[in-house]
């Protein structure tokens, strides 16, 4: 396997590409004016309680005020610790009107909701997660050697006992999966780093008045070198001199072993388009995606959730139809993961495969579609086949879906995806005439539309035209104005 990460540094925007074997799998964007909020900790304000949701608006000084479920808030005991909660409290009782909180932004904001918060605040390093409120330490489930696993854990108890601060304060930690094989001298540079970080962040609090934001998490080049460079990664491409004497500095420090990797990239042509990434881009914008066998998907992206459909299209098979619907389902399973991490759908996933009625099949579709969401970075659950053959599925979402970066809803369509047709605009026309025939006064009506609904009123439509004319006793105008789409049209009353 051969992974590269490429970085392409813009004026406005960042862009972070995971290539794999040559085919792009991720795409991370950060916009100079929208950049992400997840990993922020904020002194907030609770603004309004919401005792019928259990939950809380927090005014975190953004544009919208940030949300907390009562199963985001952990009270503190009278050291300073998180006490273990059911999530059945009262809100009421943890909260109230005016109160000053300190939350960290779990999700960004997203549409039209505002941030999501939790009061279980934590700050990353290299190979931990750093959680000043928990006497815990906890391990990525993907390191699944019970003796690495072990190794790894009294490595970081015996570094606690030698940085601890000095008022006894410990914090809890949860080692990350890249620490998989790591020595004590990569936890080292982590375990003082966090210690320091969040003492000058609890010394800023103390200085600070809701709403304030007291800690922003790294800019997305160098959150890079922390989140995304696994050892797998051959090598990292950046396209800017001065980024990439940064990113060099900030690996150098705490994460040596990846100064061979990174190169700076100094050609003249785009490096997302000399690795084909910008053509990528764009098909993941499309609904339909093709698959080598000739099948394809249609992956549609709404507020509630998103669907996937499998279709055979233009394969036919060798064999029989079980085994040509088996094999396009296959070859979907690997598309969808790469899909979803592309694409970073996240929320509820509905995936219409092609029926099979084999349940050996179902099993091996499902079971590679599960291996192929391995790979990816966010959360996934899988509850198997419904007794509608759909596929239910969740993926953490933590920010915007790339197309939701992108792209905004069609202005001509409102968002809808379809255009009303030329005859439908049509009959609208002909019932607003007759509406304001009785209703007004007038000598003639103009209609200004599109030209294929004028052409359409003027052609198909002009027997019907006519006995409308005939019947309201006034004559009917056209004039075309280009600028409207084939939904808009204004009538003047003459």
């Amino acid at each position: 396997m051969s992974e590269e990460i490429l970085v392409n540094i813009g004026p406005t925007e960042t862009r972070v590409a995971l290539v794999d074997n040559g085919v792009l799998q991720e795409v991370y964007i950060e916009r100079s004016h929208s950049k992400s909020f997840v990993g922020n900790i904020y002194l907030g304000k609770v603004i309004r309680v919401l005792p019928g949701m259990q939950a809380a608006f927090v005014d975190i000084g953004l544009e919208r005020a940030g949300f907390i479920h009562v199963a985001d808030i952990t009270p503190l005991d009278e050291e300073g610790v998180e006490q273990k909660c059911n999530g059945d409290e009262d809100v009421r009782a943890l909260l109230r009107e005016g109160q000053e909180i300190l939350v960290q932004v779990i999700k960004d904001p997203i549409g039209s909701k505002g941030a999501r918060l939790t009061t279980h605040l934590s700050v990353s390093a290299r190979y931990l997660v750093f959680m000043p409120n928990s006497q815990h330490i906890g391990i990525s489930n993907r390191i699944e050697d019970e003796d690495e696993r072990e190794r790894l854990r009294a490595l970081v108890e015996e570094l606690i006992e030698e940085y601890s601060p000095e008022d006894g304060k410990r914090g809890g930690f949860i080692i990350r999966t890249a620490a998989e094989g790591a020595t004590r001298e990569d936890f080292r540079a982590d375990v003082p780093y966090v210690y320091r970080l969040w003492r000058d962040l609890d010394a800023r609090m103390k200085e600070e008045k809701a709403p304030a934001m007291v800690f922003e998490d790294l800019p997305l080049f160098m959150r890079t070198v922390r989140d995304i460079i696994r050892s797998n990664i051959e090598k990292v491409r950046i396209d800017s001199r001065e980024s990439f004497a940064r990113m060099e500095k900030f690996a150098g420090h705490y994460a040596p072993e990846l100064g061979d990797r990174i190169e700076h990239y100094p050609g003249e042509r785009p490096l997302f388009e000399l690795y084909g990434v910008e053509e990528e881009i764009q098909k993941a914008l499309d609904k339909k995606v093709p698959l080598k066998s000739g099948g394809y998907l249609i992956v549609e992206q709404t507020e509630a959730m998103s669907t996937i459909d499998v279709n055979t299209g233009g394969f036919v098979g060798h064999r029989n139809l079980e085994e040509t619907i088996f094999k396009t389902n296959l070859e979907a399973a690997v598309a969808i993961a790469r899909q979803l991490r592309l694409r970073n759908l996240g929320g509820i996933i509905i995936i219409d495969f092609i029926d099979m009625k084999d349940a050996e099949h179902q099993r091996q579709v499902l079971r590679a579609l599960e291996k192929s969401l391995e790979k990816d970075r966010a959360k996934t659950g899988i509850n198997g086949v419904s007794d509608l053959g759909l596929v239910e599925m969740t993926r953490k979402r933590t920010r915007e879906s790339l197309g939701q970066v992108l792209c905004e809803p069609c202005p001509a369509c409102r968002g809808r995806g379809i255009l009303k047709t030329a005859e439908t605009v049509c009959y609208e026309i002909f019932r607003e005439i007759l509406r304001d025939a009785r209703a007004y006064d007038n000598e003639q009506f103009m209609v200004l539309a599109s030209q294929v609904v004028v052409d359409r009123l003027l052609d198909e439509e002009s027997n019907n035209l006519a006995d409308l004319e005939t019947f309201i006793g006034k004559p009917i105008k056209f004039q075309v104005e280009t600028i409207y789409n084939q939904e808009q049209y204004d009538i003047v009353l003459v």
